[in-house]
C-alpha cells in the first residue's frame, strides 16, 4: 500500500487527508501513526479476560488457566471489567453536571455581582421556570435567583443522595419507571452509584456476572436520567436553549489572515465565555493592531458542539481531527477543557507556533500553558488568554502554513423545544405532528447516531453510509457529539440533504417543516435530549405507553470512550435496542456476551447488537423498527385525506 493509499484508508475526508500528508511531509506524528505502532493489541484484553484489580494478579483467563488466583472465572472477570467501564463513562459525563449545577449555585448566590466583570448568569429563564417545575419547586411570586437556587441544591442532591432515588428518573415515561422498580435497578444518588460500582469489583465482593451487569445498568441510568440530563437542563439555563443555527464545518474554517483560536474538549462553562470576549471591540482592536484581520473562534469535538449550538461558532472537526487541526500550522492557540484531549496535542504542537492552554485544575497536561478561568471576572480571564492568542499570531511561519479549503455549511441546533416549535409553531408547539408522520408511514422510524470516531475504523465512514441507508429508507436521524461533526463534513446536516437523498416521505415532512432530515442535537451529554425526545413521543400518544414500544434504535457507529458503554447501557436499559459499529470487551464470556446481545431484551426489552457492516446493521436496524411498527399496529397503509369542516369538528 502506497502513502495516498495508506492514508485513504484512515479517513474519509479530504482535508484529513491533506494534513495527514502534510504531517509525513512535517515528520509529525499522529494519532493515525501511534495506531500503527499499537497494531498488536493485546488478546486478553479485547476479550476481557485480564484482571488487575488485586496484586496476586494480573490474571488472564486461558482454557488451561479458566480461574484466576482467587477463583474469579471469565463470567466474573469480564462483567467486573464492564462495570468499571461503566462506571467510569457514568463519573465523567456526570462530573460534567457537577460543575454545571454549581456554576448554577454560585451565579444564584451571586458570587460575581460586585465585580464589574461580565461573568455568568442565567440566560433562559423560561428554561429555569419550566424545569423548576419539573422537579417541584415554587415558581410563583418568586425572584429568578431564589429559585435557581433551590434547583441548584436539589440537583447537588440528586449526585450525594444516600437513600432516595434520583428526582430525574420521574422524567421518564411511567412504565418504564415501573419497569426500573421491578428489576431491581433504580439508582440513588450518582456518586453512591460509581463508589459501589467500584466496591462491587474489588476483590472478593461480587462474583455474580449477571449481578455485576445488572448495577452496570443500574449505574448507566444515574448518567442517563440523572448526571447527563442535568448537565443538559442546566446548560440551557446558564447558556440559553439552543434553536437552529447557520454554521460551517471542518478545516477550511480557518483563515490565513486571521487569528485561529481552537476550543476543544466537553464543558461549556469557559468557551461560552471565550464565545462572548471574541466580540468585545477592544479585543477586535487588539487583534487588528497585531496585523490580523480579526479573530477565528472555532472547536474542536464536544466542546465545539456546545459552542455551536448556541452561537453558530464553526466546527473545526471531530476528536481525531485535533492534531491534524494544529498540522495546518495556522492555529496560534488551542484552549482545552476536560476528556477526548490527547497529550499528543504537545508533541504536535511542537512543530509549530501552537501554543496549548489548559483551563481545569484537573486535567492538566505536561507542556500546556495552564490557566484557571475562576468565578471572579471570567471575562478579563478569557479576554487575557485571547490577547496571548494574538500575541502569538507574529509567529505563525507562513511557509508552515497549509489550509485545507474544504469546509461545508451546516444547520445545527435541534434542541427538543426548537424541534417541537418547528412542528407545531409558537402556540401549538408539540410532537403531535411528528407522531403522525410515524403512524401514516412517512417516516418510518427514528434512530439517534451517537459517539466518537475510532482509529479502529476509516473516520466518518460508518457513520456517513449508515446515515445515508438510514434516511433514504425514510428513517429521520438525530446525532449528537463527534457522529454529528463527521455528517457535518460530509455536508449532511443541511434541509438540501433531504431532496437529494432521504425517501419520500421523510422528504415530504422534511420540506414542510423546514428541517433536514438528520438533526444536530448537541454534544455527547445531549444525548438525553433523545431521551427527552422520545418521551415526549411517548406523552403525544399513538405510539405506546413506554420508549420500549417506540420504532426508534441507537447506534454508536465509531465509539471509542467509556462514555460510550454508559450511554449505550442507559438507551437498552430505558427500552432502546443499541447498534455498535465496534465490539465491547466481552467476547471472552459467552455468558457475559450473550446477556448483553440478547438476553438484556427479556429484563428490558432492548439489547445490544455489534455489526461490523453498515449496510448489514442498516438492514437489522429496518427489521427491528419494522417489528415495532407490526406491534403498534400502525404497519396498515392508511389513505391521507382532506378534512372538511365535519371531520375538524369530530376530530
Amino acid at each position: 500500500m502506497d502513502n495516498k493509499d495508506s492514508i485513504l484508508s484512515k479517513v474519509s475526508d479530504n482535508a484529513s487527508a491533506e494534513m495527514l500528508e502534510k504531517s509525513r511531509i512535517d515528520c509529525v506524528e499522529t494519532c493515525f501513526d501511534r495506531a500503527e505502532h499499537q497494531k498488536a493489541q493485546c488478546g486478553f484484553g479485547t476479550k476481557g479476560v485480564c484482571c488487575r484489580v488485586c496484586h496476586m494478579g494480573p490474571c488472564r483467563i486461558t482454557p488451561k488457566a479458566p480461574k484466576g488466583i482467587c477463583g474469579a472465572d471469565a463470567d466474573t472477570i469480564v462483567a467486573r471489567n464492564f462495570l468499571r467501564e461503566t462506571a467510569a463513562g457514568t463519573s465523567a459525563h456526570s462530573d460534567h453536571g457537577r460543575h454545571l449545577v454549581l456554576k448554577l449555585k454560585a451565579v444564584a448566590e451571586g458570587c460575581n455581582q460586585d465585580s464589574k466583570d461580565e461573568g455568568y448568569g442565567i440566560k433562559d429563564e423560561k428554561a429555569l421556570l419550566k424545569n423548576a417545575k419539573l422537579y417541584g419547586i415554587e415558581t410563583e411570586n418568586r425572584e429568578v435567583n431564589a429559585i435557581a437556587l433551590d434547583l441548584a441544591n436539589l440537583m447537588l442532591g440528586e449526585f450525594s443522595a444516600q437513600e432516595e432515588y434520583l428526582k430525574t428518573l420521574s422524567l421518564a415515561p411511567l412504565k418504564r419507571q415501573g419497569i426500573w422498580e421491578a428489576k431491581g435497578i433504580k439508582p440513588r444518588g450518582i456518586d453512591r452509584m460509581v463508589v459501589e460500582s467500584l466496591h462491587r469489583t474489588s476483590i472478593g465482593v461480587d462474583h455474580d456476572y449477571k449481578n455485576l451487569l445488572m448495577h452496570a445498568f443500574r449505574t448507566s441510568l444515574s448518567n442517563g436520567w440523572g448526571g447527563s440530563r442535568i448537565a443538559s437542563i442546566v446548560s440551557d439555563i446558564l447558556f440559553g436553549t439552543p434553536s437552529p443555527v447557520k454554521s460551517s464545518a471542518n478545516l477550511g474554517i480557518l483563515k490565513e489572515d486571521t487569528v485561529n483560536i481552537l476550543i476543544h474538549g466537553h464543558e461549556p462553562a469557559i468557551s461560552e465565555i471565550l464565545a462572548a470576549a471574541v466580540s468585545s471591540p477592544d479585543i477586535k482592536d487588539y487583534a487588528k493592531s497585531a496585523g490580523a484581520a480579526g479573530i477565528t473562534l472555532a472547536g474542536i469535538c464536544c466542546t465545539a458542539n456546545e459552542v455551536l449550538m448556541r452561537h453558530g461558532v464553526p466546527l473545526a472537526g471531530n476528536m481525531l481531527q485535533q492534531e491534524l487541526s494544529i498540522i495546518t500550522g495556522a492555529v496560534e492557540m488551542m484552549i482545552v477543557d476536560v476528556q477526548c484531549v490527547m497529550p499528543g496535542l504537545i508533541d504536535a504542537a511542537k512543530n509549530y507556533h501552537t501554543e496549548i492552554v489548559s483551563t481545569t485544575d484537573m486535567a492538566k497536561t505536561i507542556g500546556a500553558l495552564h490557566i484557571t478561568v475562576g468565578e471572579s471576572n471570567p471575562l478579563s480571564a478569557a479576554k487575557n488568554i485571547i490577547k496571548r492568542a494574538i500575541d502569538n499570531f507574529k509567529n505563525r511561519d507562513k511557509s508552515k502554513v497549509k489550509i485545507p479549503k474544504d469546509k461545508e455549511d451546516l444547520i445545527a441546533g435541534f434542541s427538543v423545544d426548537a424541534i417541537k416549535y418547528m412542528l407545531g409553531g409558537r402556540f401549538r408547539a408539540s410532537f403531535r405532528p411528528l407522531n403522525d408522520a410515524i403512524i401514516q408511514n412517512r417516516i418510518f422510524g427514528v434512530a439517534g447516531i451517537v459517539g466518537c470516531t475510532n482509529t479502529k475504523q476509516k473516520t466518518d465512514e460508518y457513520i456517513n453510509i449508515l446515515t445515508e441507508e438510514l434516511i433514504k429508507r425514510n428513517v429521520l436521524v438525530l446525532q449528537t457529539g463527534c457522529a454529528a461533526i463527521g455528517s457535518a463534513k460530509a455536508g449532511r446536516l443541511t434541509p438540501e440533504t433531504a431532496l437529494k437523498m432521504a425517501g419520500p416521505g421523510l422528504r415530504e415532512v422534511c420540506e414542510a417543516v423546514g428541517i433536514p432530515p438528520i438533526l444536530h442535537l448537541g454534544s455527547c451529554v445531549d444525548n438525553t435530549r433523545i431521551l427527552e425526545a422520545a418521551a415526549e413521543i411517548v406523552k403525544e400518544g399513538g405510539l405506546g405507553d413506554d420508549l420500549g414500544t417506540l420504532p426508534a434504535v441507537g447506534v454508536a457507529a465509531e465509539w471509542m470512550s467509556e462514555k460510550a458503554i454508559s450511554i449505550g447501557c442507559y438507551f437498552v436499559s430505558s427500552g432502546v435496542d443499541v447498534f455498535l459499529g465496534n465490539p465491547f470487551y466481552t467476547s471472552g464470556s459467552e455468558n457475559v456476551h450473550n446477556y448483553l446481545h440478547g438476553g438484556a431484551t427479556e429484563d428490558f426489552n432492548a439489547c445490544f447488537h455489534y455489526y461490523a457492516d453498515p449496510h448489514e446493521a442498516a438492514q437489522r436496524i429496518i427489521e427491528i423498527i419494522n417489528k415495532a411498527r407490526d406491534n403498534l399496529g400502525i404497519n396498515k397503509k392508511t389513505e391521507r385525506k382532506l378534512f372538511d369542516m365535519k371531520d375538524r369538528r369530530d376530530l
